[in-house]
């Protein structure tokens, strides 16, 4: 009887499958997946982001989460729309990754949102935050910053309120992220009356902005707000030198890094910039760079920018839901645990929040001004 009893549950344990082990999840590990452009120009935002959450992940490594440590699987997209499809597809697909964060820029990002959606994987925007990301919420994807029309609103309103009765251009590029540059320009426009002289849109890609420069010059604007992200920026600055012409000029945040400052010369001093990111000039920037240098290598250190305190901050709130599931993270749990995050303290920005319907952390921004002569932003008072 006892062979017989033992026999039907040997033959019972192998006609039930055993339950199936959630993605990128081992006892011992989590897979995360980032895309990112590792190449070209905008490499300065991609590496730098994936500098920071390694550094949220290594911090969270050195003790383990409930027994796991993390690992960090990144995709170059060369900032191509087409390539951060191909790459989020295989991190899900090939790769099996519990979770994916980064994704590129706002176009990119914003694309990549109907896969995302449908795998249901845990997802944490948090290099180009935009609001059709997030409007209307989706359950497994998290956006963390703040979106380009209320930061340009901010600019703006800065801008028009020091600069009252100038007239002003303005130059940006012929994307979404254009477009909601543009968006949140005319809304302050609007209400604060500004006399605008010169506008125009410029090609993803463009180098010579020779042309625009001078018609701008030709205008008389004497504020002028760069719609562009790093290079474009630099190009019209230096265009701007020049033609010895230095209107009072505002830049966007995905061209708020030291490099920029660096690579433009004498001709970025004293340009404005808006950001939810605290300045590495800063106490809170210090502070980052102090923890950094004994997570990091000497070469990194040199690449970290506003976007690796980005990706510090995404990671931490991934590493404190993680730790909030225990044994058991599960894909349900990780979202769970998400929308939970509140008053989160990174040191990279205001405290992030989540809750029930809410996908987007509406992070604080501020205005700050550059100082060449240290390669650094400073808060304006």
């Amino acid at each position: 009887m006892k062979r017989i009893l033992m026999a039907a549950v040997a033959a019972l344990s192998l006609a039930t499958p055993a339950l199936a082990a959630e993605q990128g999840v081992t006892d011992t590990e989590i897979m995360i997946g980032e895309v990112n452009p590792y190449t070209g120009a905008p490499a300065l935002l991609g590496k730098a982001h994936t500098i920071g959450m390694q550094m949220a992940l290594s911090e969270a490594n050195a003790a383990g989460v409930n027994g796991r440590k993390f690992k960090l699987l990144t995709e170059d997209d060369g900032y191509v729309t087409a390539r951060t499809l191909q790459g989020v597809r295989k991190l899900i697909d090939v790769d099996k990754v519990f979770m994916i964060t980064g994704i590129s820029g706002t176009g990119q990002s914003t694309a990549a949102v109907p896969i995302l959606e449908k795998a249901g994987i845990p997802t944490m925007i948090s290099v180009a935050p935009s609001e059709a990301q997030f409007t209307p919420p989706k359950k497994n994807i998290f956006v963390l910053g703040q979106v380009y029309t209320a930061g340009i609103k901010e600019l703006t309103r800065f801008l028009a309120d020091k600069n009252p009765g100038k007239k002003w251009a303005i130059v940006t590029q012929d994307d979404d992220y254009g477009l909601a540059v543009r968006e949140g320009f005319e809304a302050v426009a609007k209400e604060k009356k500004i006399n605008v002289v010169f506008s125009a849109d410029y090609k993803k890609g463009q180098t010579d902005f020779s042309s625009e420069m001078l018609r701008l010059k030709d205008s008389g604007a004497e504020v002028f707000l760069a719609g562009g992200i790093i290079g474009e920026n630099i190009a019209m600055l230096k265009e701007l030198e020049k033609l010895n012409y230095k209107p009072v000029t505002g830049i966007f945040w995905p061209g708020r890094i030291e490099p920029v400052l660096k690579l433009a010369g004498p001709a970025s001093d004293g340009i404005y910039a808006v950001d939810y990111i605290e300045p590495l000039a800063g106490p809170a920037g210090k502070a980052f760079l102090e923890k950094a240098k004994g997570l990091v290598s000497e070469a990194e250190m040199k690449g970290i920018n506003r976007y690796s305190q980005a990706g510090y901050a995404a990671g931490r709130v991934i590493v404190e839901a993680a730790k909030r599931c225990g044994k058991a993270l599960t894909r349900d749990c990780m979202i769970a645990e998400l929308e939970k995050t509140k008053g989160l303290e990174t040191g990279a920005m205001a405290p992030i929040t989540f809750g029930p319907g809410k996908r987007f952390s509406d992070q604080k921004v501020q205005i700050m001004q550059a100082d060449y002569g240290t390669l650094s932003y400073k808060p304006v008072q």
